[in-house]
């Protein structure tokens, strides 16, 4: 039997197009069954060969273009070494020409801005009057602006949106110190597309107020505020047409109207 196995074999015809004749080939059957299996592990071979070589002789490729840019960079910063020390050097010289000739550094001037912390006048207390800012937590009943200011726009409740207003924008000189309406802890302080620099104050019984607009934020977030303090300075970043604070009061997340909370004072 294994006999007539080894002496089985495969025919093969093979026949061109336009001739009549066809050439037959006759292999072993192992022979032909040997064949194709090492077919199948070449193609096998090829296809892990391209799927594994292409990505290494690209990355081989870049390797000579890194090693170049690495030594260019390497060479910009040698050069940037010597710039640096050179002037130091300069800088060394300079001064110790000065001190030769006797000149005397000069003061550096500030220049002013419109931003800077404005003087305000101070009116004295009498002993008997009562404090006007009370110390720790509180709510927000007090004016944020050491002037009355000018209303330019009051509230408008939320109906259309393109005229919802939440709060109050007050018309002051950039630049003014802006008070907290009452203490509490800073919820946050940064910058807003709408608000510009603002300051979100979080205060006893569930308030909270926003100033909006400033040039500065005198405060971070998470400080403890007492009313009173002056936590930003007036200005006109954001979406603002003009120098002005907005005031917003919220309580539980709704907003309020400032004027039926707070004390204008002056």
């Amino acid at each position: 039997m294994k006999k007539k196995l080894k002496d089985r074999r495969v025919t093969i015809v093979v026949h061109t197009d336009g001739e009549l004749a066809s050439r037959q080939y006759r292999v072993p059957l192992w022979a032909f069954e040997a064949g194709k299996w090492g077919a199948l592990i070449v193609g096998l071979l090829v296809v892990l060969f391209f799927a594994f070589a292409g990505p290494i002789s690209r990355a081989a490729a870049r390797v000579p273009g890194l090693e170049r840019e690495v030594a260019r960079l390497e060479e910009e910063n040698g050069r940037v070494q010597q710039l640096a020390a050179a002037l130091n050097r300069a800088e060394a010289n300079y001064q110790e020409l000065r001190a030769m000739l006797g000149v005397k550094a000069e003061r550096e001037k500030a220049a002013p801005t419109t931003d800077l912390m404005r003087a305000t006048g101070v009116r004295a207390r009498p002993p008997s009057a009562p404090l006007r800012y009370l110390p720790g937590p509180s709510e927000p009943v007090h004016w944020p602006l050491d002037v009355l200011g000018f209303v330019t726009r009051g509230q408008v409740r939320p109906g259309d949106p393109a005229e919802s207003h939440p709060g109050i924008d007050i018309a002051v000189p950039a630049g003014t110190p802006v008070r907290a309406a009452g203490g509490g802890v800073v919820e946050a302080a940064g910058t807003d597309p709408a608000y510009g620099l603002f300051v979100l104050l979080r205060h006893s019984g569930g308030y909270e107020t926003m100033y909006g607009h400033a040039s500065r934020v005198l405060v971070r977030d998470g400080d403890s505020i007492q009313a009173g303090q002056v936590i930003a300075l007036s200005g006109n970043s954001g979406r603002s047409t003009a120098p002005h604070l907005h005031f917003e009061i919220r309580r539980e997340g709704k907003s309020i109207d400032p004027l039926t909370v707070v004390k204008q004072e002056n």
